[in-house]
């Protein structure tokens, strides 16, 4: 593993690792293909690894029934631009392409979401998004009438705040580490999987 990966401690070799973190690394480099970064920078903390990918999961992975997972992963995609960034931007932005299978949202969102080419479901979204990891994020009548005109539950609500304050989180950590974004992170959900293997 190269110290590249951050200005702190990185493990040597995944063996130095708890087993429970190995396990978790290792099933996501076969679901993957490779390691993202991020979970390499965060492995010398154990306890703060497995909290924050506990939080990661339990807002990323629970089922809804009325927000999405490419939505979930525009507000990462909105909000780490505005926070500079680039690790979350680039690997959340290859979950936009797959999830949505729109090779363009992703950058249109993350350069500004106001004038991208997107539903105004979206454009509130990601305007409360962004109230919530850049301003105070306080929930107003206001902001609640918004978000529920646009098809949002009061459980939407919370997630896209929630969403918003967790990759905060995780913007200043990547940025305080130094981490970059894996390279394999640029091309996914770029190039139909038809024509990148010739079959066309």
């Amino acid at each position: 593993m190269l110290p590249s990966l951050s200005r702190f401690n990185v493990p040597e070799t995944l063996d130095a690792l708890p087993d429970d973190i190995r396990t978790t690394i290792l099933a996501v480099q076969e679901k993957a293909g490779f390691v993202p970064n991020v979970f390499l920078m965060l492995a010398h903390r154990p306890a703060e690894f497995r909290a924050f990918f506990a939080y990661h999961d339990a807002l990323m992975e629970r089922e809804s029934e009325s927000i999405t997972k490419a939505e979930k992963e525009m507000i990462v995609v909105a909000t780490s631009a505005r926070n500079r960034c680039l690790y979350c931007v680039v690997a959340h932005g290859a979950l936009v392409r797959i999830y949505s299978k729109d090779p363009l949202l992703a950058d249109q969102v993350a350069i500004n979401h106001r004038v991208a080419p997107i539903s105004e479901r979206h454009r509130v979204m990601l305007d409360f998004a962004m109230h919530c990891a850049i301003d105070v994020g306080e929930m107003t009548d206001e902001w609640s009438a918004r978000l529920l005109a646009v098809g949002f539950s009061q459980e939407d609500c919370w997630d896209i705040g929630a969403i918003a304050a967790f990759f905060g989180l995780s913007n200043r950590l990547v940025t305080l580490a130094g981490t970059p974004p894996n390279e394999e992170f640029y091309l996914m959900g770029r190039i139909p999987r038809e024509a990148s293997t010739g079959n066309v």
